[in-house]
């Protein structure tokens, strides 16, 4: 019997992840395709009987959008929302706004991969020359974070997320957690993988074969000590998510007719 369990998400398809682009830290909203993934997680969460009692979400758009929409949904508007930076999905540095696919044309399906799926690989920094730096980085939400702008990351790999993530989740999530609320927590690709490895103790060399689909919801049920009492488990129809997680895979692979 599991004595805690919360409810993981990646938010739904945002406009850039539709066009394939690395958005990272560029606030983007969620694709219609995006805001009808979050609509079904609600449904489905519904369905299921769950109920929450806190939701923490990144400061991105696409972040909050999905848990308002799964709230409205399930009828609890009400249950407060956290937002963190914290949570915020990785910092991808000079590779911010670029494509996936072309970048595996250019640079190789591998390295590719590894930019995306490595534990301790960093990308190249952003730096001011880059035609996002200004919106990041003069964008308000920063200046009321916990850090100054200029501890801000330039660029993070897998390990900089759970490095700046872990004290968010010891200090702000697992008190409320003890406390026995049932908690939802409405974040992105790398923020969700850097928080299954920390808490499943996935291996550096195992987590680049994580991937997380968009809008589908996972449960993770924990022991008295936040152990897990197994793996973390998709909820949904499995065969359309196996299908949603080969999608996110291809992204980084040379579209079949450059090949």
């Amino acid at each position: 019997m599991a004595k805690y369990r919360l409810v993981l998400l990646r938010h739904g398809e945002g406009a850039w992840t539709k066009e394939n682009r690395f958005c990272s830290w560029v606030d983007q909203k969620l694709s219609s395709d995006g805001i009808k993934e979050a609509q079904n997680c609600g449904k489905h969460l519904k369905a299921l009987g769950f109920e929450f009692d806190l939701v923490f979400t990144s400061v991105l758009s696409r972040s909050i959008q999905t848990a308002w929409l799964i709230l409205q949904e399930m009828g609890q508007e009400w249950v407060p929302i956290r937002s963190s930076w914290r949570l915020n999905e990785r910092h991808y540095g000079a590779l911010i706004g670029l494509n996936r696919a072309e970048m595996a044309l250019n640079h190789g399906e591998e390295q590719v991969k590894i930019w995306r799926r490595s534990y301790d690989v960093t990308p190249p920094p952003i730096t001011e020359s880059h035609p996002y730096y200004e919106e990041i980085y003069n964008d308000r939400r920063y200046k009321c974070s916990d850090v100054s702008q200029d501890h801000l990351p330039k660029a993070e790999s897998l390990k900089d997320v759970l490095d700046r993530l872990l004290p968010y989740w010891n200090e702000k999530i697992v008190p409320e957690l003890r406390s026995g609320k049932m908690i939802l927590i409405s974040a992105h690709g790398n923020s969700s993988r850097a928080l299954l490895k920390h808490v499943e103790g996935i291996s550096d060399e195992d987590i680049i074969n994580v991937t997380l689909p968009t809008g589908v919801p996972i449960l993770i049920e924990l022991d008295e000590d936040l152990h897990p009492l197994g793996p973390h488990q998709f909820l949904g129809d499995q065969e359309a998510i196996q299908a949603a997680i080969k999608k996110v895979e291809d992204q980084g692979k040379v579209k079949s007719a450059e090949k």
